[in-house]
């Protein structure tokens, strides 16, 4: 048999576990028990990627055996029992006294950061003994074991993790973002109430885009973990992202009524912060007719329901634009909102239900006796005129039937 031969039968019978094979072939003379394949595994490497604990301790037996050797990738034997949880080869390996526990692949991957990517506590615990392990090591994105264990939602390991003096919990990665905003992202409220359970964890960390955990929460709707995070007193409930939004107005854009009741029970929340546009929380509740969250925003004493935006749109004129009928309802209920406002352009939400041809909208401001249908824009154009000019009859109709219609202005 050549040379060649035995290295590939030897390859094989590691990889598919065959023990008392590879007891015999251990005992050829001339046999390279580190040879690698073309992917740069060792015997040992391809007996830890299948989690073989037989061949696994049969190898570490050979003195001559290199625990610490590298594929292609950078990864050790140890490295790819982390990797897929295999505790018991993990273990065997740990017990070599030439192992190295924490080497990196050419990813940044340490073992501790592969078992806590996937949840493996078994293994997390056994690296963890380690004395030349470290616990805060980062990967080529900047993400640490807790980091990574916390936005997986194991909390077995973000326990164990946290349990030690020596972890940082507020590491940030490349995106600034840290392992209580990761977890925050999720839906698992008591992963966030275990970080939070650390004296040292700082709560209202900004990402690179701004982003606080509680921002990140809101967006994604998650209300148990808002709560959790509006009741840590360094909480800034209304700061604002590289968007120039609050939480409270994230939640308004997707239309959370849940996350929006909750925001709103604080009442450091101010619910009239705007954004980059001059948009309020309930301007974009009411382009998106979102009822119940209007109707939330408009239940807060301190809200003000006629905030213009840059453009002069006040969320009477945006919701008439876009039809939103039940919140026009909503808003004229308002005694502090002026149904008459122009914006920029000099158009009311009248002249703006008009032109889009949201006929329903028109009969509840022609309900309305505040409504002046004689204003006209900047450009000396009434309702009834854009009513003519878009040909809506069912509007021209409504609007000849108010004695207050200008009549000339066609």
């Amino acid at each position: 048999m050549s040379e060649y031969s035995r290295q590939t039968l030897f390859s094989w019978a590691v990889g598919k576990g065959h023990d008392a094979l590879v007891m015999v072939m251990l005992g050829w003379e001339g046999l390279d028990v580190n040879e690698a394949d073309r992917d740069g595994r060792t015997p040992l490497s391809l007996a830890a990627v299948k989690g073989r604990d037989g061949v696994v301790g049969l190898l570490l037996e050979r003195e001559d055996v290199r625990p610490n050797m590298t594929d292609g990738s950078g990864a050790t034997p140890l490295m790819y029992a982390a990797q897929f949880g295999y505790d018991r080869v993990v273990k065997l390996l740990l017990e070599r006294e030439d192992i190295s526990p924490d080497i990196a692949n050419n990813y940044g991957n340490t073992p501790l950061l592969w078992a806590a990517k996937g949840g493996h506590y078994g293994v997390v615990k056994l690296l963890l003994r380690c004395k030349n392990v470290k616990p805060n090591a980062t990967d080529i994105v900047g993400r640490t074991p807790l980091s990574w264990a916390a936005a997986g939602g194991y909390r077995r390991v973000v326990q164990i993790l946290l349990g030690r003096g020596d972890v940082d919990p507020n590491i940030t990665d490349n995106i600034g973002r840290t392992a209580l905003s990761w977890a925050a992202e999720n839906w698992d409220d008591r992963m966030v109430k275990l970080l939070l359970e650390r004296e040292d964890i700082v709560p209202d960390t900004q990402d690179y885009f701004g982003q606080t955990p509680l921002t990140i929460s809101a967006r994604r709707g998650r209300e148990r973990v808002v709560e959790l995070l509006l009741g840590c007193e360094d909480v800034n409930p209304n700061i604002k992202d590289g968007a120039d939004r609050t939480p409270l107005l994230w939640a308004a854009v997707f239309g959370d009524h849940r996350t929006v009741r909750v925001l709103l029970e604080s009442e450091d929340v101010n619910p009239n912060m705007s954004d980059d546009s001059g948009r309020t929380p309930l301007s974009w509740a009411a382009e998106r007719g979102k009822d119940r969250v209007v109707e939330l925003l408009l239940g807060r004493e301190d809200v003000n329901p006629d905030l213009a935006n840059h453009s002069g749109d006040t969320p009477l004129s945006t919701a008439a634009r876009f039809g939103r009928h039940r919140v026009v309802e909503l808003l004229l209920r308002c005694q502090n909102v002026d149904p008459n406002m122009t914006d920029k352009f000099g158009q009311t939400p009248i002249s703006w239900a008009v032109m889009s041809g949201k006929d329903k909208v028109v009969q509840l401001l022609l309900g309305l006796e505040a409504v002046d249908t004689n204003i006209a824009d900047n450009d000396g154009r009434t309702p009834l005129w854009w009513a003519s000019c878009v040909g809506n009859e069912a509007a021209m109709n409504l609007l000849q039937a108010r004695q207050s219609a200008n009549l000339n202005a066609v």
